[in-house]
Protein backbone atom coordinates (compact mmCIF):
# COMPACT_ATOMS: atom_id res chain seq x y z
CA UNK A 1 0.00 0.00 0.00
CA UNK A 2 1.75 3.87 -1.17
CA UNK A 3 0.91 6.05 1.89
CA UNK A 4 0.60 8.96 0.70
CA UNK A 5 -0.40 10.72 4.13
CA UNK A 6 -0.26 9.56 7.44
CA UNK A 7 -3.92 10.91 9.15
CA UNK A 8 -7.40 11.66 7.87
CA UNK A 9 -8.77 14.14 9.85
CA UNK A 10 -12.82 14.08 9.36
CA UNK A 11 -15.39 17.08 10.06
CA UNK A 12 -18.74 15.27 11.63
CA UNK A 13 -22.06 17.10 11.01
CA UNK A 14 -22.77 16.74 7.49
CA UNK A 15 -19.81 14.34 7.04
CA UNK A 16 -19.82 10.99 9.28
CA UNK A 17 -23.24 11.93 10.58
CA UNK A 18 -25.89 12.51 8.53
CA UNK A 19 -27.05 15.66 10.89
CA UNK A 20 -26.45 18.68 8.81
CA UNK A 21 -30.41 18.16 7.52
CA UNK A 22 -31.55 18.80 11.22
CA UNK A 23 -29.60 22.31 11.54
CA UNK A 24 -31.15 23.21 7.71
CA UNK A 25 -34.94 22.94 9.13
CA UNK A 26 -34.29 24.10 12.95
CA UNK A 27 -32.60 27.32 11.93
CA UNK A 28 -35.05 28.65 10.61
CA UNK A 29 -38.02 27.48 12.85
CA UNK A 30 -35.98 29.12 15.50
CA UNK A 31 -35.57 32.92 13.84
CA UNK A 32 -38.89 32.37 12.74
CA UNK A 33 -40.11 31.88 15.95
CA UNK A 34 -38.23 34.60 17.33
CA UNK A 35 -40.25 37.24 13.96
CA UNK A 36 -37.22 37.05 12.11
CA UNK A 37 -37.83 36.52 8.17
CA UNK A 38 -35.08 33.37 6.64
CA UNK A 39 -34.40 33.23 3.15
CA UNK A 40 -33.83 30.23 1.90
CA UNK A 41 -29.71 30.17 1.08
CA UNK A 42 -29.54 31.34 4.67
CA UNK A 43 -28.94 28.03 6.96
CA UNK A 44 -27.13 26.75 3.98
CA UNK A 45 -24.16 29.57 4.52
CA UNK A 46 -24.40 28.57 8.63
CA UNK A 47 -22.74 24.82 8.00
CA UNK A 48 -19.98 24.79 10.04
CA UNK A 49 -19.24 28.46 10.41
CA UNK A 50 -17.67 29.36 13.82
CA UNK A 51 -17.27 31.60 16.50
CA UNK A 52 -16.80 34.79 15.39
CA UNK A 53 -18.19 34.57 12.47
CA UNK A 54 -21.55 33.34 12.83
CA UNK A 55 -22.42 35.84 15.55
CA UNK A 56 -21.32 38.62 12.66
CA UNK A 57 -23.07 36.45 10.31
CA UNK A 58 -26.34 36.98 11.98
CA UNK A 59 -25.96 40.95 12.92
CA UNK A 60 -24.87 41.75 8.77
CA UNK A 61 -28.29 39.78 8.01
CA UNK A 62 -30.66 40.91 10.91
CA UNK A 63 -28.96 44.00 12.61
CA UNK A 64 -26.98 44.46 15.60
CA UNK A 65 -29.28 43.87 18.15
CA UNK A 66 -29.59 40.23 17.32
CA UNK A 67 -29.43 38.24 20.09
CA UNK A 68 -27.36 35.38 18.93
CA UNK A 69 -26.79 33.64 22.22
CA UNK A 70 -30.82 33.30 22.58
CA UNK A 71 -31.86 32.01 19.31
CA UNK A 72 -29.04 29.65 18.83
CA UNK A 73 -30.06 28.22 22.25
CA UNK A 74 -33.29 27.70 20.89
CA UNK A 75 -32.15 26.26 17.88
CA UNK A 76 -30.02 23.36 19.72
CA UNK A 77 -33.66 22.48 21.65
CA UNK A 78 -35.03 22.04 18.03
CA UNK A 79 -32.19 19.44 17.07
CA UNK A 80 -31.86 17.84 20.36
CA UNK A 81 -35.56 17.06 20.43
CA UNK A 82 -35.04 16.15 16.30
CA UNK A 83 -32.35 13.74 17.25
CA UNK A 84 -34.55 12.58 20.25
CA UNK A 85 -36.88 11.49 17.63
CA UNK A 86 -34.66 10.24 14.84
CA UNK A 87 -31.35 9.47 16.08
CA UNK A 88 -28.32 10.11 14.56
CA UNK A 89 -27.94 8.52 11.38
CA UNK A 90 -24.68 7.94 10.00
CA UNK A 91 -23.56 8.93 6.63
CA UNK A 92 -23.12 5.09 3.96
CA UNK A 93 -19.44 4.03 4.68
CA UNK A 94 -18.73 5.65 7.99
CA UNK A 95 -18.15 2.90 10.25
CA UNK A 96 -16.40 0.91 7.45
CA UNK A 97 -13.71 3.62 6.33
CA UNK A 98 -12.68 4.73 10.01
CA UNK A 99 -12.10 1.30 10.90
CA UNK A 100 -10.37 0.19 7.65
CA UNK A 101 -8.08 3.31 8.22
CA UNK A 102 -7.57 2.49 11.71
CA UNK A 103 -6.87 -1.40 10.46
CA UNK A 104 -3.88 -0.77 8.03
CA UNK A 105 -2.69 2.24 10.59
CA UNK A 106 -3.46 5.39 9.30
CA UNK A 107 -4.26 7.69 12.36
CA UNK A 108 -7.85 9.10 12.37
CA UNK A 109 -8.98 12.12 13.95
CA UNK A 110 -11.75 14.17 14.34
CA UNK A 111 -12.17 18.17 13.69
CA UNK A 112 -16.00 19.40 14.40
CA UNK A 113 -17.49 22.74 15.02
CA UNK A 114 -19.39 21.09 17.73
CA UNK A 115 -18.79 21.84 21.50
CA UNK A 116 -17.05 19.16 23.62
CA UNK A 117 -19.92 17.82 25.67
CA UNK A 118 -21.90 17.73 22.43
CA UNK A 119 -19.52 15.98 20.54
CA UNK A 120 -18.90 13.29 23.26
CA UNK A 121 -22.51 12.41 23.74
CA UNK A 122 -22.90 12.17 20.35
CA UNK A 123 -19.89 9.95 19.56
CA UNK A 124 -20.71 7.51 22.11
CA UNK A 125 -24.62 7.16 20.59
CA UNK A 126 -23.46 6.41 17.58
CA UNK A 127 -20.68 4.05 18.80
CA UNK A 128 -17.71 6.07 17.37
CA UNK A 129 -16.11 7.75 20.29
CA UNK A 130 -13.44 5.35 20.21
CA UNK A 131 -12.83 5.10 16.57
CA UNK A 132 -10.10 8.53 16.75
CA UNK A 133 -6.66 9.24 17.54
CA UNK A 134 -8.21 12.58 18.14
CA UNK A 135 -10.75 14.68 18.66
CA UNK A 136 -10.77 18.59 18.41
CA UNK A 137 -13.94 20.25 18.96
CA UNK A 138 -14.60 24.15 18.17
CA UNK A 139 -14.29 25.38 21.79
CA UNK A 140 -11.00 24.27 22.10
CA UNK A 141 -9.45 26.92 19.29
CA UNK A 142 -10.07 30.71 19.42
CA UNK A 143 -11.54 30.63 16.27
CA UNK A 144 -14.18 28.54 14.91
CA UNK A 145 -14.01 27.50 10.96
CA UNK A 146 -13.65 28.60 8.04
CA UNK A 147 -10.33 29.86 9.67
CA UNK A 148 -7.80 26.81 10.12
CA UNK A 149 -7.42 27.15 13.57
CA UNK A 150 -9.01 23.67 14.42
CA UNK A 151 -7.25 21.87 11.48
CA UNK A 152 -3.75 23.24 12.28
CA UNK A 153 -4.43 22.11 16.22
CA UNK A 154 -5.68 18.39 15.15
CA UNK A 155 -2.44 18.23 12.84
CA UNK A 156 -0.71 19.74 16.26
CA UNK A 157 -2.22 16.98 18.05
CA UNK A 158 -1.50 14.20 15.58
CA UNK A 159 2.26 15.59 15.43
CA UNK A 160 2.24 15.57 11.38
CA UNK A 161 2.70 18.29 9.20
CA UNK A 162 -0.36 19.64 7.63
CA UNK A 163 0.23 18.30 3.92
CA UNK A 164 0.99 14.65 5.85
CA UNK A 165 -2.79 14.42 5.90
CA UNK A 166 -6.02 14.24 4.24
CA UNK A 167 -9.25 16.42 5.63
CA UNK A 168 -12.76 14.99 4.57
CA UNK A 169 -15.46 17.50 4.48
CA UNK A 170 -18.61 18.55 3.55
CA UNK A 171 -18.99 21.94 3.71
CA UNK A 172 -17.41 25.20 2.01
CA UNK A 173 -16.64 26.82 5.90
CA UNK A 174 -15.22 23.41 6.57
CA UNK A 175 -13.13 23.30 2.79
CA UNK A 176 -11.91 26.96 3.81
CA UNK A 177 -10.58 25.81 6.82
CA UNK A 178 -8.80 22.64 6.13
CA UNK A 179 -7.45 24.59 3.01
CA UNK A 180 -6.23 27.59 4.93
CA UNK A 181 -4.23 25.13 7.65
CA UNK A 182 -2.17 23.04 4.57
CA UNK A 183 -4.52 19.77 4.39
CA UNK A 184 -5.45 17.73 0.95
CA UNK A 185 -8.92 18.62 1.10
CA UNK A 186 -11.72 15.76 0.08
CA UNK A 187 -15.03 17.00 -0.19
CA UNK A 188 -18.20 14.18 0.26
CA UNK A 189 -21.16 16.58 -0.77
CA UNK A 190 -24.17 16.54 1.16
CA UNK A 191 -26.28 19.65 0.64
CA UNK A 192 -23.87 21.53 -2.33
CA UNK A 193 -21.70 20.42 -4.90
CA UNK A 194 -18.41 22.44 -4.88
CA UNK A 195 -18.26 25.91 -6.95
CA UNK A 196 -15.49 27.47 -8.69
CA UNK A 197 -13.88 28.70 -5.79
CA UNK A 198 -14.13 25.54 -3.58
CA UNK A 199 -12.74 23.20 -6.87
CA UNK A 200 -9.62 25.10 -6.53
CA UNK A 201 -9.10 24.35 -3.05
CA UNK A 202 -9.67 20.39 -3.51
CA UNK A 203 -7.90 17.55 -3.89
CA UNK A 204 -10.31 15.44 -4.50
CA UNK A 205 -14.24 15.59 -4.82
CA UNK A 206 -15.78 12.10 -4.00
CA UNK A 207 -19.04 10.51 -3.92
CA UNK A 208 -19.02 8.42 -0.56
CA UNK A 209 -16.43 8.32 2.32
CA UNK A 210 -15.60 4.56 1.26
CA UNK A 211 -14.08 6.26 -2.28
CA UNK A 212 -11.46 7.97 0.21
CA UNK A 213 -9.98 4.16 0.57
CA UNK A 214 -8.47 4.63 -3.22
CA UNK A 215 -5.76 7.26 -2.01
CA UNK A 216 -4.23 4.70 -0.32
CA UNK A 217 -4.78 2.14 -2.69
CA UNK A 218 -3.16 3.50 -5.56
Amino acid sequence: MNRPVDAVIFDLDGTLTDTEKYYQKAWPMALEHFGYKVEPWMPLELRSLGRPFAPRRFESWFGRDFDYEKVRSYRKEIVKDMMKKDGIPLKPGAKEILTWLRENGILVSLATANDQKRTAEYLKKIGLYDMFDKIICADMVQYGKPAPDIYRYACEGLGLEPQRTFAVEDSPNGIRSAFGAGCKVVMVPDLTEPDEELKKMLFARVDSLIDIKRFFEE
